[in-house]
């Protein structure tokens, strides 16, 4: 439980959706739970790989923005520190005593870079993406205007096609100017590969990664020759994690949903052309919903709509269940056809959400359940911060 909230304080319903001890049947819902124990697998079957392959894991925090879930993957899975994509979530962590921060993004916006080299005096170690010589300047302004060091990865653009340089000459410039500047260290390379993470295909996937292993180790190659060896060669994602590791290129993962495994990702398949849900990683986050009308014989509603979930990457898929399917949602409506009319009013399904990322977002607590009661409560701590 975070230390900033006394369950004391809260009642359900009106703070919260559960207490700790209440039974799974009666959490509040529409509510966002969390299978500890799956979790914990997960957490633990990551970690384990990366420290059998030589790899830092650096856990991706806009996946849950949670700190308490941080927290839980670096005691249990060894992770390192967090990525985070905005400063306001960065923030969030560096308060929390996280030591070790890359914001895997760009910062330009005035306030935003005087944020950002302000995060240091937290105590934490502080990265940036750049792939801008421009920016350089900028970030060595606001850290010496602050008396902190700001870290930077040269950002490259391996085939996702949004931020990021795409040559190598073009990294070689930025790590020279960073190397040069005042209140800066070049500490190496981000390189993700996001395009292709959700390609079905291992093999598909693996040619993408081929491309992008080739593309990195070229300007690492480069960088050495002009004596700025990379500490860290940054990257890797739930869908490729194992092409990074074996690349000997690479030496730091980011990977972020494998802990949750939402149903977009569950549906690639791993080697064996297997579902990478059945298998190499469990379901442990889920959108608990109540069946709210069955006026129909044929279809039930559920409290689920668009306002607990985000559908961008398809519906939810309801969890452990092949008589019943969730079919379309409204802003406050799931519909749910169930052509064997076996649900019943307040019956709770779990739905396993289309994208975890943005689902998470939009809630306040994740409610943790074991065997069948709930045992903690963590808050969506970095929530709405999008800024």
């Amino acid at each position: 439980m975070n230390a900033n909230v006394n369950l004391n304080d809260l009642e359900v319903g009106f703070d919260v959706p559960a207490l700790p001890g209440m039974r799974m049947d009666d959490i509040q819902t529409p509510c966002l739970i969390l299978d500890l124990d799956a979790l914990e697998r997960n957490i633990r079957k990551m970690g384990d790989y990366a420290s059998a392959h030589g790899m830092r894991h650096r856990a991706h925090g806009k996946m849950h923005k949670s700190v308490d879930v941080l927290k839980l993957q670096m005691e249990l899975g060894g992770a390192v520190g967090v990525c985070c994509q905005k400063i306001s979530e960065a923030e969030v962590f560096a308060r929390a005593g996280i030591k070790d921060i890359l914001v895997s993004n760009q910062v330009r916006d005035p306030v935003k870079l005087d944020r950002l080299a302000r995060l240091p005096r937290y105590g934490a170690r502080v990265i940036v993406c750049v792939d801008d010589p421009a920016n350089v300047v900028d970030l060595s302004e606001a850290a010496q205007r602050h008396g902190t060091t700001i870290e930077c990865f040269v950002e490259i653009d391996c085939g996702a096609g949004r931020c990021g340089v795409r040559t190598t000459e073009a990294v070689i410039e930025i790590a020279r100017a960073v190397d040069g500047a005042a209140g800066l260290r070049f500490a190496g390379l981000q390189a993700y590969q996001g395009a292709m993470q959700h390609i079905a295909g291992f093999e598909d996937r693996k040619v993408k990664l081929d491309a992008a292993i080739a593309q990195v180790r070229e300007a690492v190659d480069a960088l050495k020759a002009i004596g700025l060896d990379p500490e860290l060669v940054s990257g890797g994602g739930t869908g490729s994690y194992y092409f990074e590791a074996g690349s000997g290129v690479y030496n730091e993962l980011q990977c972020g949903s494998y802990a949750f495994m939402d149903a977009d990702y569950g549906r690639i398949h791993d080697r064996d052309g297997k579902r990478i849900d059945q298998g190499e990683w469990e379901n442990a986050l889920f959108i608990l919903t109540s069946v709210m009308s069955h006026a129909k014989p044929h279809l039930a509603i559920v409290d689920a709509g668009l306002k607990a979930q985000s559908i961008d990457s398809g519906l939810p898929i309801v969890f452990g269940r092949d008589d019943v399917t969730y079919i379309k949602c409204s802003d406050e409506h799931g519909v749910v056809e169930d052509l064997g009319g076996v649900l019943k009013i307040n019956e709770k399904l779990r739905l396993v959400p289309g994208h975890c990322d943005p689902t998470c977002n939009v809630h306040d607590w994740y409610v943790g359940v074991r065997n069948g009661k709930v045992e903690t409560l963590w808050p969506v701590s970095a929530r709405g911060k999008a800024y």
